[in-house]
């Protein structure tokens, strides 16, 4: 077993990692989602089908990643759980895709979203835009680079925030929405207009729910991780759950599937009918807030993967430096930062949201497989925490998945050979990174 992180300090408790699993998942999917979800099922009861099934899948891979984030309580989670299980190959791979593709994608698109929706609310320029998306990864990354306490206090405050926020909306919907003009009151139907736009829809669902999996990238720098990290994984994706099934009963409360099905930001379209003119400017405050959330915790998981691919020699060297001072992976997270910036220009990352889905989820499947694996392999490790469910908890989660990719294959087959080149894209850098250290190190 590879020794633990060095100069990483212990510092995070089960709030603070569930509120980082809430601010990496509450981003703008919340906003969009929901239209493509109901032209995907078009009826009530398939609508919370959808999200209810998503909500499980998430639940079972928490409860699951939670064992090995106990065995294995380092920085990188997936990346190490995966490393463990099968070796460096499949754990470069998810490296490679989720950090050196996806995340400053991510990062980049996360920080405009935010931009663009703060030029609605605030008398700034809508050129600007870019800029100020620059401005606030610059920021993100400077606090993050501090010290992980300040990352996590901004993180933290922005996922209360838009928490509560969104209670709030959906409490106003409810409130002074007028049901005539929604769906929420008629006897639902729980049979989708397609099987296959059922799971095109879950493709979509899993996108916003994306972020349970991220969280475990910390497990180096959380205190007491047999205790905290399963606290924070349920506690974080159970709060999410719920918050999405509120809202989305808020937005069936004044507006019918069809009307959903047709928008393209559903919680605009509710708000300007319940709250006016002025429901535009809210719900514009709220996304730039929801996307600014998700870039602080985005910025505080993705260098921890980088981190440890450095540390197991994937990388270069010195991105598995740790600050002197604030005891932070600093070449990590400037790196992540630097890259996010570079991205900042790609204004595709929501087109591609499918592909990122569809990209990162085998890994997510490999690493649920995991837990047998491990079981069987290594079964004289200390396990002070074992998945709730086993073995029908994982199972119900592989099942899923290899439902949802057999789907994609048949429903979206362009996008998932593009999620899977992507990955396979990785195999010959792999071979090539470790040949050419090999050479460096016999010189």
């Amino acid at each position: 077993m590879p020794e633990p992180d060095r100069h990483l300090t212990r510092r995070l408790g089960a709030l603070s990692g569930a509120a980082l699993l809430v601010g990496l998942t509450i981003g703008s999917g919340i906003f969009r989602v929901p239209g493509a979800v109901a032209a995907g099922v078009e009826t009530v009861g398939a609508i919370a089908l959808v999200w209810i099934l998503g909500g499980a899948i998430g639940l079972f891979g928490s409860l699951t990643l939670a064992e090995l984030a106990v065995l294995f309580p380092r920085a990188g989670g997936i990346y190490v759980f995966l490393r463990e299980a099968y070796g460096p190959l499949p754990a470069f791979l998810y490296g490679w895709t989720e950090l050196l593709v996806a995340r400053p994608a991510a990062v980049g698109a996360l920080a405009t979203i935010s931009a663009e929706y703060a030029t609605v609310v605030l008398p700034i320029d809508p050129g600007a835009a870019r800029a100020i998306a620059i401005v606030a990864i610059i920021l993100v990354t400077a606090a993050n680079l501090r010290s992980v306490d300040l990352g996590a206090a901004l993180q933290g405050a922005t996922a209360v925030a838009k928490a509560v926020a969104l209670v709030v909306l959906a409490g106003a919907l409810f409130l002074l929405g007028d049901r005539t003009g929604g769906s929420l009151t008629e006897l639902p139907s729980f049979a989708p207009a397609s099987w296959g736009g059922f799971g095109v829809a879950l493709i979509a669902v899993l996108w916003a729910y994306d972020g349970w999996a991220d969280t475990t990238a910390m497990a180096g720098e959380m205190r007491d991780p047999s205790r905290t990290i399963p606290r924070a994984l349920l506690g974080g994706i159970l709060t999410v759950i719920a918050i999405y099934m509120v809202v989305n009963a808020a937005y069936l409360w004044v507006l019918s599937p069809p009307e959903m099905a047709a928008s393209t930001l559903v919680a605009t379209d509710a708000a300007v009918r319940t709250l006016g003119a002025g429901g535009t400017t809210l719900i514009a405050g709220l996304v730039s807030l929801s996307a600014f959330g998700a870039l602080a915790a985005a910025m505080m998981t993705g260098p921890r993967i980088l981190f440890a691919l450095a540390s197991d020699g994937l990388f270069f060297t010195p991105v598995a430096s740790v600050h002197p001072r604030f005891a932070t992976p600093w070449v990590a997270i400037l790196v992540t930062g630097g890259l996010g910036i570079a991205y900042v220009s790609v204004r595709t990352f929501e087109q591609l949201a499918g592909a990122f889905v569809l990209g990162v989820w085998p890994f997510y499947a490999l690493t649920v497989a995991g837990v047998f694996v491990l079981r069987h392999t290594r079964p004289e490790l200390d396990r002070p925490y074992r998945t709730v469910g086993y073995p029908l908890v994982p199972l119900g989660f592989l099942l899923a998945s290899v439902l949802l990719l057999g789907n994609a294959l048949v429903e979206e087959t362009g996008l998932t050979l593009f999620g899977f080149a992507v990955i396979l894209a990785g195999v010959p850098v792999y071979f090539v990174w470790r040949r050419a250290r090999s050479r460096l190190s016999g010189r």
